[in-house]
């Protein structure tokens, strides 16, 4: 297995270790909601109701491939809402259903939910990661019934991944293609604006919807705040490991275009609209193993969705960001980069490791760590310092560039480590999401001081989702994050917050990143 290949198969196997944990299940029977779209049946467990595989757009298939996504039309009758829908084409898990027809999305919530509020609840919708080519929308801990009980309208939302929803098709389809690399970003603004005609329904408030996720979740939210057209799509954010770095140039984008297109070879351009879905994964996977740089499919800088770097219209300027006022909740884990690069068996940092910068001017600002961390050995420093390339320094950004331009935020880094196994003493990647969503992992020696952290966690979301400021019992109080002093909740078995954490590091990274 090549190293990309490894990469993406550790994050998939983290999401299932985070995900074990078994679900109660009570008596379910059916329930039944009338949308502006149409009826739904879906299935009411112990009070919860749950609605999988809700269409938001027509299929992207056909005359369609590679298009931006066209609003699902009303249908007739009563739908069936009990099976969740197919993950977008992929690689991976064979076992996973998946479908160039993916546009739908889940929805928790509690039984008679607007008439108990007596006004609607607020809304989570959810993004999934996978590093633009990967994950799904179901996965178990994803699961919305512990947030749809804390009085939650959950959504979990699939979106077009790889080269269906992350390539500019102009250079190599024709003009009327051009724009094509940002058509993940349109499908989920479609599953916005779905939230906002249809989530009353079920009891939402249109006017509370936070938007977050993890990892490319994470920086899919963190990009979607810097696109003017979707800032009436959402209230606040939850961003979890991210950054609004992964976003071509327009020159970038046709080059990449273009290298596709090479690898695609004598088959002709034309002959992407009629492929087998089969066909262009696998020219997808031969191109990414090529490409010189990592994760070369991402979305553009179009200059109509996306007018110029998400940072630079989060921040606005003197008239304020495209977020001014929204309120925004971001943080990162200590040791990201120990689930790709070790720390059993470990390498040195390539390419294939880095996400935003080249690896010269990489190396250029990892030299300077062994001086600062000089307790530390290579093994760690190397997470470190790659670790701070790809989430904590472009979730720093994120988090200046919103507060400059007029918005609120709240920062935290994940310090909490397993005690075993593999991963042990390291706040790997995606460890957050066992403790966000209250699933905690059972499988380390630790698990009863995770399971508490868990419950704060998840509480201070809770909290934060509902508009208050995310707190826990046990939790000091948390600050709001101000620039230069950089206040962060370091969420541990005992959290505390810190001023301006890593300091001396982040300044390594000014006119880097």
């Amino acid at each position: 297995m090549n190293r990309r290949g490894f990469l993406a198969k550790s994050a998939m196997v983290a999401l299932s270790l985070q995900g074990r944990r078994l679900f109660a299940q009570g008596t379910a029977g059916p329930c039944v909601v009338r949308t502006p779209n149409g009826v739904l049946r879906g299935e009411s467990t112990d009070g919860v109701r749950v609605f999988r595989g809700v269409p938001f757009a027509e299929p992207p298939v056909g005359p369609l491939r590679f298009r931006p996504p066209v609003k699902k039309a009303a249908w007739k009758g009563e739908r069936d809402a009990t099976r969740f829908a197919a993950a977008a084409i992929q690689t991976g898990d064979p076992a996973v259903s998946k479908s160039e027809d993916c546009l739908y999305l889940n929805v928790w919530a509690l039984e008679g939910a607007a008439a108990k509020s007596g006004a609607g609840l607020p809304v989570y919708v959810w993004i999934h990661g996978g590093g633009f080519t990967g994950g799904n929308s179901f996965a178990p801990i994803f699961d919305g019934t512990e947030f749809a009980r804390e009085g939650i309208i959950c959504i979990t939302v699939t979106y077009r991944l790889g080269v269906l929803g992350f390539l500019n098709m102009g250079p190599l389809l024709g003009a009327e293609y051009a724009g094509s690399g940002n058509n993940a970003l349109r499908d989920l603004m479609l599953a916005l604006e779905w939230v906002q005609e249809n989530v009353a329904a079920f009891g939402g408030d249109p006017a509370r919807v936070t938007l977050g996720g993890e990892s490319a979740g994470a920086k899919l939210t963190d990009i979607l705040m810097g696109v003017p057209e979707a800032q009436g799509l959402f209230h606040q954010m939850i961003s979890e490991s991210g950054g609004a770095e992964r976003v071509w140039p327009a020159s970038n984008a046709t080059a990449v275009a273009k290298g596709f297109g090479d690898v695609w070879g004598a088959r002709g351009a034309a002959g992407l609209k009629t492929a087998s879905a089969t066909e262009l994964m696998t020219a997808q996977t031969s191109f990414i193993d090529s490409w010189p740089q990592h994760f070369p499919l991402r979305t553009e800088i179009d200059g109509t969705l996306l007018p110029k770097l998400p940072v630079e219209t989060i921040a606005g300027g003197s008239a304020g960001g495209s977020t001014r006022g929204k309120r925004l909740l971001i943080g990162t884990n200590r040791d990201e980069s120990a689930l790709f690069v070790g720390p059993h068996p470990a390498h040195d940092a390539t390419a294939a490791d880095l996400g935003n910068v080249p690896l010269e001017r990489f190396q250029a600002v990892y030299a300077k760590y062994k001086a600062l961390y000089p307790e530390m050995n290579e093994e760690r420093l190397r997470i470190r310092a790659l670790t701070a390339e790809e989430y904590w320094v472009p979730s720093m950004r994120v988090a200046d560039a919103h507060v400059r331009g007029g918005g609120s935020a709240w920062m935290y880094r994940l310090d909490f480590a397993p005690s075993s196994g593999r991963l042990k003493s390291y706040a790997y990647h995606s460890e957050d999401l066992g403790l966000a969503w209250d699933k905690p992992n059972r499988d380390i020696d630790n698990a009863a001081a995770e399971a508490a952290l868990a419950k704060q966690m998840h509480q201070a979301w809770v909290a934060f989702i509902q508009g208050k400021t995310p707190g826990a019992p046990g939790f000091p109080e948390w600050p709001q994050y101000v620039n230069g002093a950089r206040q962060t909740m370091v969420l541990d078995t005992q959290s505390r917050v810190e001023e301006k954490p890593q300091e001396a590091e982040l300044r390594f990274w000014d006119g880097v990143l």
